[in-house]
């Protein structure tokens, strides 16, 4: 039963109750399923973000809906849009310039001198949200690459966040941090009812593949990637969860190739394997 404070929150808010031990069984499921670890202060947010769908559903309690998204069905055709609304997709174009500068100044001609590396380059944007990390790697990349011959795999676990990222279209507030000569490089600006938004040129898109994954998979079939970004991700998991994901990573990447993560985030303690490079940035030795 609610109590009376539980239930004029309820009524107030229009967010059904949620009990500790409600709580506890739905953040396990969440951690057992993509890895986000959701402490007990994360309680109102996930309530909050789990009533729509609930609403979606016409359910009125939380035990319902944790019941129905365990069950073989709700794993068929909830899990997949639960994911999308508990997961966190936070991302600007040219987020963190300093990496697109350690990218063109030193990563690129390292690589491009070494052998195997000189011909191809492939490019990994690991959680990469709403698309703004690989397009701007895209155009980096495309402006800094002596080779001209890369590939980017875009991947996240958010289909919803997919789709958008597919689509290549922002409103002119985001495409702010893009410098002004990229902008007219490679992007399109809308008109008549259009105004007001900008889409990637189709030559851009065509060097990103975008596809859903999950990290907690126990392989990703990904192989020799050369350049991997996986920033402000980890912030998400736990520390076991961190150690098998960047060994996962070390399998994926090719020798001499170079990490990098978000701003707030560290290896100490996590993988010995990478070589510090630079503040957030590693390599895998050759």
């Amino acid at each position: 039963m609610l109590s009376t404070g539980s239930a004029a929150r309820e009524v107030e808010t229009g967010i059904p109750n949620i009990s500790l031990k409600e709580f506890a069984r739905i953040a396990a499921f969440i951690y057992k399923v993509c890895g986000i670890k959701l402490p007990p202060a994360k309680k109102g947010m996930l309530t909050a973000r789990l009533a729509k769908r609930m609403k979606a559903l016409q359910m009125n309690n939380f035990a319902d809906y944790i019941h129905y998204v365990e069950s073989p069905q709700g794993q068929k055709e909830e899990l997949t849009l639960m994911i999308n609304a508990v997961s966190t997709n936070k991302t600007d174009f040219f987020r963190e310039p300093g990496h697109f500068d350690f990218l063109c100044s030193e990563a690129l001609p390292t690589l491009e001198r070494m052998s195997g590396h000189s011909q191809r380059l492939a490019v990994w944007s690991a959680g990469c949200s709403s698309g703004e990390e690989p397009y701007t790697l895209a155009m980096v990349l495309s402006e800094c690459s002596n080779t001209r011959n890369f590939h980017i795999l875009a991947t996240d676990i958010s289909t919803r966040t997919l789709d958008i990222a597919a689509k290549a279209v922002y409103p002119e507030n985001l495409i702010e941090p893009i410098p002004m000569n990229l902008r007219r490089k490679y992007l399109l600006r809308g008109k008549g009812k259009n105004e007001g938004v900008y889409k990637i040129t189709p030559e851009l898109r065509n060097l990103i593949t975008f596809r859903r994954l999950n990290l907690m998979d126990s392989d990703f079939g990904i192989r020799n990637i050369d350049i991997i970004f996986c920033r402000n991700v980890i912030i998400y998991f736990d520390r076991e969860t961190q150690i098998e994901l960047f060994r996962k990573y070390y399998n994926a990447m090719s020798p001499g190739g170079y990490l990098f993560i978000g701003h707030s985030e560290t290896l100490d303690g996590i993988s010995e394997k990478f070589i510090r490079v630079a503040p957030t940035i590693y390599r895998r030795p050759e």
